[in-house]
């Protein structure tokens, strides 16, 4: 039984299943942690949602800011984006199915392999944060996403702020500082208040910010966390980080890594993607 983590897929489901025949994945054997944004800008969002329900939990998937999106659009609580291409899963027979199932997937998974554990999350983590109270703080979103009104969550989860966390938290500020850091992070100031104005590479922050794995003293440093979300950034390779997000849908590659007997033992495997839109 092999472990992979992937990176974002962004509804390029042919890309995905050549990468599946790649690796020679086998649902009945090996499990592979999908990074989130399953779905949107690419062609077939439709496809990798009906691939990701079949395979009945042996790909392990994570909710990024798309796919946030594509349950927000769905009830109502945000406009459509003029670069969508989420029309044939909102216009599908099986719409209710896969949506009841997108809103039931977490924003960060904490996974044992080897008597290790890897803490899987779509963007970053909040240095304030440890592995389990990153878990713990996604559940509060999950719960929240899980409710019979939960499209009243998603009309106030979009925002900006609060940029800084706290535990004194509440209500919905608090469920948008979670959903913040986990599906939208890349940089922080030193001091750990969230930026949103920049998607640069991480080799070349703006002034004053810092990528979330650099910050001082962050809980999970030690901690091997995987990500995606950061397309710029490409591929990085760390002891304790694995970023995975390699731009399939802007013509890049599609990535995963297997895993040996213990998470130091790595192997990456990619595809090459045809570009479905074009940067910027």
């Amino acid at each position: 039984m092999a472990l992979y983590c992937i990176g974002d897929l962004q509804g390029c489901d042919g890309a995905f299943e050549r990468l599946l025949a790649h690796i020679g994945f086998s649902a009945s054997r090996d499990t592979a942690l999908l990074q989130g944004d399953l779905v949107n800008r690419g062609p077939d969002s439709l496809a990798v949602l009906r691939r990701c329900v079949a395979a009945d939990g042996a790909l392990l998937c994570l909710l990024g800011n798309h796919d946030l999106h594509l349950l927000a659009v769905a009830a109502g609580a945000r406009a459509p984006g003029r670069r969508d291409t989420l029309d044939a899963v909102l216009n599908a027979p099986d719409r209710p199915l896969l949506l009841d199932w997108l809103r039931t997937q977490p924003l960060a998974r904490l996974h044992p392999h080897g008597g290790e554990t890897l803490l899987a999350v779509h963007a970053g983590v909040l240095p304030q944060w440890s592995a389990e109270y990153t878990v713990a703080l996604a559940g509060e979103v999950q719960a929240a996403l899980r409710e019979p009104d939960y499209a009243l969550f998603l009309r106030a989860m979009y925002g900006n702020t609060p940029a800084r966390w706290s535990d004194a938290l509440q209500g919905s500020e608090r469920l948008r500082a979670i959903v913040n850091g986990l599906t939208r992070l890349r940089f922080c100031t030193p001091d750990g208040a969230m930026d949103f104005s920049s998607n640069e590479s991480a080799t070349e922050p703006p002034p004053g910010l810092l990528p979330w794995f650099e910050l001082p003293g962050r809980r999970t440093a030690g901690q091997l966390v995987t990500f995606g979300h950061w397309s710029t950034l490409g591929k990085l390779d760390r002891p304790d980080l694995l970023g995975l997000d390699t731009g399939c849908v802007w013509g890049g590659c599609l990535s995963a890594v297997r895993f040996g007997k213990t998470l130091a033992q790595r192997e990456w495997l990619q595809v090459a993607c045809p570009q479905a839109q074009k940067p910027g």
